[in-house]
């Protein structure tokens, strides 16, 4: 398991920024070593505010978007354009006011789109290892940064705690029905997807998550219990985290970011 780095921020809106301002240069940075980012986004209240911040970030400038991909790391199961849905938030906060080619936008289809959810997710399997290159080895592409939000709960993407879909190890999605938050059914990467990523961003805001925030970093925790405590990037693992999510957490542990 990677190392994990825990930054510390005073307040919502500063962690909005500089995760912003990081996922620009990762872009970047991505670009230029391949060509193109493959990004896979989250939705959420402090999701949804690092891409309306990346919208603004000056930087933004420095990126072809027309090489981006755009995934999703989970979707509620309801119609194109539904105000709920992770990717409708994310095209008003971001996707639609930069120049991305509408063939990288990878959305996971919705009722209006598929006959159930299994179809659904299953669809979304096949897209990604249609997009897998040789050298990703595996059944995705080898995303450069998964972003996910968490739950007062310890769920990452639709990975709720004792769910199945925690124990799918040999697909890439799954389908989530009688979900505890609504709406009742989604659609989620599962974790070995996710941890097929260079790297996995965690962001956290809130006193709501601050307990879910210590037991995913609880070297004890094991991810049936605590999703969160199961994610890992290949080569990175971040929580990026408000002091009001801290609060749960030693007074020294992670590095404050003024």
């Amino acid at each position: 398991m990677t190392h994990r780095e825990v930054l510390r921020y005073p307040a919502a809106q500063a962690l909005a920024l500089s995760v912003a301002a990081k996922l620009i240069t990762r872009i970047v940075e991505a670009q230029e070593a391949s060509g193109f980012a493959r990004i896979v986004l989250t939705g959420g209240g402090v999701g949804t505010a690092v891409l309306a911040a990346t919208a603004r970030e000056p930087g933004r400038d420095a990126v072809n978007w027309a090489h981006v991909e755009f995934w999703w790391g989970d979707e509620r199961y309801l119609p194109s354009g539904d105000p709920d849905r992770n990717d409708t938030a994310a095209n008003s906060a971001l996707l639609d006011q930069v120049g991305v080619d509408p063939r990288h936008v990878h959305a996971i289809e919705g009722p209006d789109r598929s006959t159930s959810p299994e179809d659904s997710a299953q669809h979304y399997a096949d897209q990604m290892r249609a997009q897998a290159r040789p050298a990703d080895d595996g059944q995705v592409p080898r995303f450069d940064v998964v972003l996910l939000g968490i739950g007062p709960d310890s769920h990452v993407a639709s990975l709720f705690p004792g769910y199945p879909s925690l124990r799918v190890t040999d697909r890439s999605t799954a389908a989530v029905h009688d979900s505890p938050k609504p709406p009742a059914t989604r659609i989620t990467l599962t974790l070995p997807a996710i941890n097929a990523a260079s790297e996995v961003w965690v962001l956290a805001s809130g006193t709501e998550k601050a307990e879910a925030v210590r037991l995913a970093l609880d070297p004890e925790s094991g991810p049936l219990q605590v999703p969160a405590a199961g994610v890992c990037g290949r080569d990175r693992t971040m929580f990026f985290i408000d002091e009001a999510a801290a609060a749960a957490l030693p007074l020294d542990f992670g590095r404050p970011i003024a």
